[in-house]
């Protein structure tokens, strides 16, 4: 590990992490770290914001010149300083230390990656941060750097810089970290809400599974199958499994591909794996005692990808 103290290290393991490091390591790192300690995740680490702020000190003032004269209701102009801005970020080398720190880390990991970023400002909802575009799935070693750099960039979409505009966030106290996890080469994934999202019933809990990477379900690219449960017995109460012809999987030499299923009608999950599920579900919601929105994975056990709070119940 290299030295520094605990808020000056480039590098944290999810193991060393947890819901009150938000300011260092960003809502999704410090909710891995988090459940860590509750249930079983793909290991991982963040590339903290301290190494993130270390990186920008020779780049912030040219990019706070390009912030203090856009016109923000100029989407031409927003776009083109957005652009600009992120294009001195990946041109930008990264400090040795951090480059030093991330991949000696990313041995202790080996295989292909998921890098996602992690916004620290915990009272801005990730939505106006981090769409699809800022995760990058089964990333291989030659790539990770440059996919580090690129979820620094994300913090400088257009939309991301409107948002904190319009909400009154200064642009230089907002940070980003990065979450670094080893990719789960899943056969179905999918999601689980511990409340039904639909009724807003605390009741019941909705599942939802599909063939391959998750990326498929919560991108909307394919209709799961979803399974209704009833919170208090834990027995399936409503089951509908639909057509899902394609998937998301892991390609060999990286990346992800679109494939075809074979069949498309078969049913995602067995009877013991929806029960398993739901006591994983039961047990975080205890936990964060609140319904949570889980992301989940099986390849040979079951793994949870990241769950954060229902926030539509009403």
């Amino acid at each position: 590990m290299e030295e520094g103290t605990f808020d000056k290290k480039n590098i944290l393991w999810f193991k060393d992490v947890s819901i009150t490091d938000i300011p260092l390591v960003g809502g999704k790192g410090a909710s891995l770290g988090e459940l860590f300690s509750i249930t079983p995740i793909p290991d991982g680490f963040v590339v903290s914001a301290y190494a993130f702020e270390k990186f920008l000190e020779s780049i912030k003032k040219k990019i706070m010149d390009i912030l203090d004269i856009v016109d923000i209701e100029d989407t031409e102009k927003l776009d083109k300083a957005s652009e600009e801005i992120r294009s001195i970020i990946m041109v930008e080398d990264m400090p040795e230390d951090i480059k030093k720190d991330i991949m000696e880390n990313y041995k202790n990991l080996r295989g292909f990656v998921a890098v996602r970023s992690s916004a620290t400002a915990e009272d801005l909802p990730e939505a106006s941060f981090a769409g699809q575009q800022d995760t990058y799935l089964s990333v291989k070693e030659e790539d990770l750097l440059n996919s580090v750099q690129k979820c620094w960039a994300s913090l400088f979409t257009s939309r991301a810089i409107y948002y904190r505009d319009i909400n009154k966030f200064k642009h230089d106290e907002v940070l980003i970290a990065v979450v670094v996890q080893k990719m789960v080469d899943s056969k179905k994934a999918g999601v689980l809400f511990t409340a039904n999202v639909v009724t807003n019933s605390k009741e019941e809990i909705i599942i939802e599974g599909s063939f391959g990477l998750g990326e498929s379900v919560v991108s909307g690219q394919v209709t799961p199958d979803y399974y209704l449960i009833d919170k208090n017995t834990e027995k399936l109460k409503e089951k509908n499994i639909s057509n899902k012809s394609m998937g998301i999987f892991m390609k060999k030499e990286g990346g992800v591909e679109k494939r075809s299923i074979e069949n498309p009608t078969e049913r995602v999950l067995s009877e013991k794996e929806l029960k398993e599920l739901t006591k994983i579900g039961l047990k975080i919601e205890q936990h964060y005692k609140h319904p949570q929105d889980i992301e989940w994975a099986i390849d040979d056990k079951i793994y949870i990808l990241q769950s954060r709070p229902i926030t539509t119940l009403k």
